[in-house]
């Protein structure tokens, strides 16, 4: 273990800092693969071996807010919800509540959702194909997982633009514990909003949920069950802000990634059979999720640290994503690596349960990326990130290629949710 006194985790932050990222945790890592941080208040593991072991460890709690009553006045609307969601629940709560939404999720639901990815991709691509520009956050990432996750909760299309501006406050709120009073109540108030339309949406009687969709798994488990309906709004509005947002930063993060690497990208190109690889390995590479956030139950050895009951431990899920020790040449974007476990999907019983669907969607989004879009490139303009340590996206990624003049529309009249073409192809 080094002598010397690490960094502060909170230079994240900085956006100098964003775009070094991996390197500043290589910085930490050099240090201590477990610190105290003082300026966190909290201990910061950053060794793949220290933080895939705390992520499962039962001695370490998942709940986020332990004391509602501590919280600021303007978040606690919003801390309550959250606490009553399985990502910030423990046992017996957590496995309750996971296996009342797990259904949605198994691989042959899942499957059934590839072909309406399909064309959710073909219809965004085919509208920006003619212009030879377009941003992917904007365009591609950000209207595809949230046009899927809808469709699974069977929102109807005229809503879906409201829930995408609800959802990004409580998305900011989740991922930087350091708003001001004004975004804490912003966050507060649009997760009300949002679960004010879910309860109208579960509850409603005029229309019947469309079959295998959520809406209908949870319509039929509340009435065999009699599950407490709160608990049932709050984790669909986990899934509407997780399952969108965290496959939004996967895709600019992926694209972002095959651009500086046109080797890589070309290889794709040539090797479809390689992308299930590919998809692991960007994943590894620049994960959406970086921090996962635990409470010790009780005094503790963490990797022969004395961690006292009541701390907080902060995973760095994108530090062990490039531990040297698991992953030979960590910074090397590599499609033929072989052994270690990334986490970008977190550990043990919190590994995400939107995983194979996130998978689903990069890898069909990224195929056409790089089928149909002849000399794909970045623009020129840097990559713009935003500011959070726990999730690691972009606000803004544009690129360019040879515009495809003949390109078809494929003759589907539905939107797809918050695309926005400022070229004047399509405006929704």
């Amino acid at each position: 273990m080094s002598m010397r006194t690490p960094s502060s985790l909170l230079r994240a932050f900085r956006p100098q800092v964003q775009g070094r990222l991996y390197d500043f945790y290589d910085e930490l890592r050099s240090t201590d693969d477990l610190f105290w941080d003082h300026r966190l208040d909290a201990w910061v593991a950053t060794g793949h071996a220290v933080v895939s072991s705390a992520a499962g460890d039962p001695r370490l709690s998942s709940v986020r807010y332990p004391d509602i009553a501590a919280v600021s006045e303007e978040l606690r609307p919003l801390a309550r919800v959250l606490s009553r969601q399985m990502l910030y629940s423990d046992a017996p709560d957590h496995p309750r509540l996971r296996a009342l939404i797990s259904k949605a999720f198994a691989p042959r639901a899942v499957a059934t959702l590839r072909a309406r990815i399909v064309e959710a991709v073909d219809r965004i691509i085919t509208h920006a194909a003619p212009t030879g520009r377009m941003d992917i956050v904007a365009d591609l990432a950000r209207p595809l997982p949230l046009t899927i996750i809808c469709d699974l909760l069977d929102v109807p299309h005229r809503d879906r633009p409201a829930l995408a501006a609800w959802s990004e406050p409580v998305a900011e709120a989740i991922g930087n514990s350091r708003l001001d009073a004004d975004g804490n109540r912003a966050a507060s108030q649009s997760m009300a909003d949002l679960l004010t339309y879910l309860r109208g949406l579960l509850t409603r009687q005029d229309t019947p949920p469309a079959p295998h969709t959520l809406r209908a798994l949870i319509d039929a488990q509340a009435q065999d069950t009699g599950q407490d309906l709160d608990e049932l709004l709050a984790n669909c509005a986990l899934l509407l802000i997780a399952g969108h947002e965290t496959t939004t930063h996967f895709i600019g993060n992926a694209t972002l990634a095959l651009l500086r690497h046109p080797q890589a990208a070309d290889q794709l190109r040539r090797r479809p059979d390689l992308m299930p690889a590919a998809v692991e390995e960007l994943l590894r590479y620049d994960a959406p999720v970086q921090l996962m956030l635990r409470r010790a139950r009780q005094d503790m050895d963490l990797a022969g640290r004395a961690v006292g009951e009541g701390q907080t431990v902060l995973l760095v899920c994108g530090a062990a994503n490039r531990d040297p020790a698991v992953f030979p040449d960590p910074h090397v974007l590599d499609f033929g690596r072989a052994g270690g476990r990334h986490m970008a999907f977190g550990h043990g019983p919190h590994f995400c349960l939107g995983a194979a669907l996130a998978r689903m969607e990069g890898a069909i989004a990224l195929e056409a990326l790089l089928t149909r879009l002849p000399d794909l490139r970045l623009d020129g303009t840097e990559p713009q990130w935003q500011r959070s340590l726990n999730f690691r996206g972009l606000t803004r990624l544009d690129v360019a290629f040879a515009p495809v003049p003949d390109a078809q529309d494929t003759g589907v009249q539905e939107p797809v949710a918050g695309l926005s073409r400022e070229a004047g192809g399509l405006q929704v």
